[in-house]
């Protein structure tokens, strides 16, 4: 996999809302739903999800930086202490061992063996012990596959983001699992079930994992803006002239709160706490922009009143 800097298209000093915001950009124009026509959409949205799981968390970032692991997560290898050669420094010119004599390559027959011994040793092998088995090269062969991963896109509502329940995805081979979702989980973001895929084929290996995509469902009231969920409320004449109490619709219930007197449309009521979860566990807000609404039928006394009133300023 590419760099997960060049991946996202940021710089190695980008910040947390820098790079979550590149992601959400590439994750909705590549998402699976917009682009089922496209194969390439699909390996570029997986690519950013990678490259998200990376840098997204702080821990694995700094990792990354240091160069302990590579762009997918994996332990780096860090050699023998020879620079980029495993082998150190000699007389060739690339850097590495030069096995060239007078007469070419020919002058060293059963160099494959020679490498065999080298690297058995190296990794643990021992030609006295008689374990050239146990280790090295012949153990990496040896080494048991790992399954087949296995991918499903599961659509949530928002309520259930800010739930502790679980939620149920459904994979194309018919497993379900019931998952858990983190806390500040994103639109797009795939999340990793390490273990649950495929059973591995040969040698008793480990299973693959199942990874599940997060779609938001759209909402029938709320619009998401970041972590906070925006909403148009009505508020009817006399509260928004005379000041009143209203009732707002939450993702977890009815919520009553103030309209101070005289209040425009327009005018937007804060909600703090009541939005959707973030990575450290605290929640964004509900935005509710106040809409002024007239009786659902003509009302006589008020249409005089402000007939009066017009008049007056004529």
């Amino acid at each position: 996999m590419r760099d997960p800097y060049t991946v996202l298209g940021v710089g190695k000093t980008a910040s947390e809302a820098e790079i979550k915001s590149a992601f959400r950009k590439l994750a909705k124009k590549y998402h699976p739903d917009a682009n089922a026509d496209d194969a390439n959409a699909g390996a570029r949205f997986n690519e950013a999800n990678q490259a998200y799981e990376i840098l997204g968390e702080k821990d694995k970032r700094e990792k990354f930086d240091r160069g302990e692991i590579d762009a997918e997560g994996k332990p780096k290898f860090s050699g023998f202490g020879g620079g980029d050669s495993p082998f150190g420094t000699g007389r060739g010119t690339g850097g590495g061992f030069d096995f060239r004599g007078t007469g070419g390559a020919q002058d060293f027959p059963g160099t494959e063996g020679l490498f065999s011994d080298f690297f058995d040793q190296a990794f643990g092998g021992s030609k006295r012990s008689g374990a050239r088995g146990a280790g090295g090269f012949t153990a990496a062969r040896n080494t048991p596959s790992k399954g087949e991963d296995i991918r499903a896109t599961l659509k949530v509502r928002l309520e259930d983001i800010v739930s502790d329940e679980k939620v149920e995805a459904v994979f194309p081979n018919g497993k379900h699992l019931a998952i858990r979702l983190p806390d500040g989980v994103e639109d797009g973001q795939t999340i990793r079930l390490r273990g649950q895929g495929q059973p591995a084929v040969f040698n008793g290996g480990p299973a693959g994992d199942a990874l599940v995509t997060i779609s938001f469902a759209e909402h029938p009231r709320f619009a998401v803006q970041d972590r906070d969920l925006l909403v148009d409320q009505a508020v009817d004449l006399a509260d928004a002239v005379l000041g009143g109490r209203i009732t707002i619709e939450t993702l977890e219930g009815k919520v009553t709160t103030k309209v101070q007197p005289w209040t425009n449309s327009g005018r937007t009521l804060r909600l703090k706490g009541k939005g959707l979860t973030r990575k450290d566990g605290t929640r964004g807000d509900i935005l509710a922009t106040l809409m002024l609404t007239l009786p659902p039928e003509p009302d006589a006394e008020l249409t005089a009143l402000l007939q009066r009133r017009r008049d007056a300023q004529n």
